[in-house]
């Protein structure tokens, strides 16, 4: 007995490695190394989040502090007639929201917001991509005329405004000019003329504002592949051709995001109005807008919570239409934009 057990061969596993008891060293099972993995995910994932929460905390609590708590206080405020001061008492409900919809001021100013959006879009795109590619090309003194274009747009908007505002007066220096070139007849109320001042304005706006159009242009120009173009060209394409077939597409974009920007920088037109027209010229010629409205029935009436009625229904507004933009426009390139998607 004692012999043939020790002549016996030792036994093996299915697999052929040595059994356990026979002095091999059994390898860990498949299930404790999935709890090992488990632990190290849960163990990574706590230390992700808390490296997260410490570097975004602070970002987090200035936003809450700044952006979500004054809203939500001019949301409080706007349900009160309020003089500025103290405690709000006097419970108004949904009143100011319902003056505000039914006053026909508020929608002159809203059709002059749009008007605004409009024409900044018209005015502004085609002028800012055709500067953007004239730009791009080798051209003497490239960059002196790249800085003059941006300086307008780093200029403080009360200059601008104060500026315009002393050239555009019935005695300024624009009709002051036409009167020496024998343009007289074409003098006109610049600001006061309800037929012209919108236009002042948009010119205006186009003149500081084109030059951020066309460095965000000039930037998304420099991400298209050259060897495109030298295709094209061998491929006889002209250069409008070979713009129009592979520039614009690929700067698409860039001009999305600017169409983006622009939109809600126009639907909070302040400053400039304020400053050249003031709080009561606006309304007559015609470019009182709704930022202008709410200091002016706000702040200058002394009520409020009625200028904070405003300000919730501007923000509204805009929030939607950023919103629906964003939907139905932004989708495809904050589709592409991301690298994982949750199934």
């Amino acid at each position: 007995m004692s012999g043939s057990r020790a002549g016996a061969p030792a036994l093996t596993t299915p697999a052929g490695t040595p059994a356990a008891g026979d002095g091999a060293t059994t390898a860990p099972a498949p299930a404790s190394r999935g709890r090992t993995r488990a632990r190290g995910r849960r163990g990574g994932s706590w230390r992700q989040r808390a490296e997260i929460t410490l570097l975004s905390g602070p970002a987090v609590l200035v936003f809450l502090a700044f952006v979500i708590f004054p809203v939500v206080m001019a949301a409080y405020y706007g349900f009160f007639s309020w003089k500025g001061f103290g405690v709000p008492t006097d419970f108004v409900g949904l009143r100011n929201y319902v003056t505000i919809l039914q006053d026909p001021t508020f929608h002159d100013a809203l059709r002059h917001n749009a008007v605004i959006v409009v024409l900044s879009l018209l005015l502004q795109g085609p002028a800012a991509v055709v500067l953007a590619l004239l730009l791009n090309r080798r051209i003497r003194g490239r960059s002196l005329i790249r800085v003059l274009i941006f300086v307008p747009y780093v200029i403080s908007e009360v200059i601008v405004g104060t500026g315009w505002s002393l050239m555009l007066q019935t005695t300024g220096a624009v009709n002051d000019l036409l009167d020496k070139l024998g343009l007289s007849g074409w003098a006109v109320d610049w600001l006061a003329d309800p037929d012209v001042a919108i236009w002042s304005l948009m010119l205006i706006i186009t003149w500081k504002y084109l030059g951020f159009a066309v460095i965000l242009f000039l930037a998304g120009l420099q991400s298209i592949p050259e060897e495109l173009h030298e295709a094209a060209a061998i491929d006889g394409a002209s250069y409008w051709q070979s713009q129009r077939a592979i520039t614009l597409p690929l700067l698409g974009p860039t001009i999305r995001i600017w169409a983006f920007l622009s939109i809600i920088g126009s639907l909070q037109l302040f400053d400039l109005v304020y400053i050249i027209w003031g709080q009561f010229v606006a309304a007559t010629a015609g470019t009182s807008t709704m930022a202008t409205y709410m200091v002016v029935n706000g702040r200058g009436a002394g009520n409020y919570g009625f200028g904070n009625a405003v300000a919730v229904v501007l923000f509204v507004i805009s929030l939607v239409i950023a919103l629906t933009y964003q939907r139905f426009v932004l989708r495809r390139d904050t589709e592409g934009a991301l690298t994982e998607r949750t199934k």
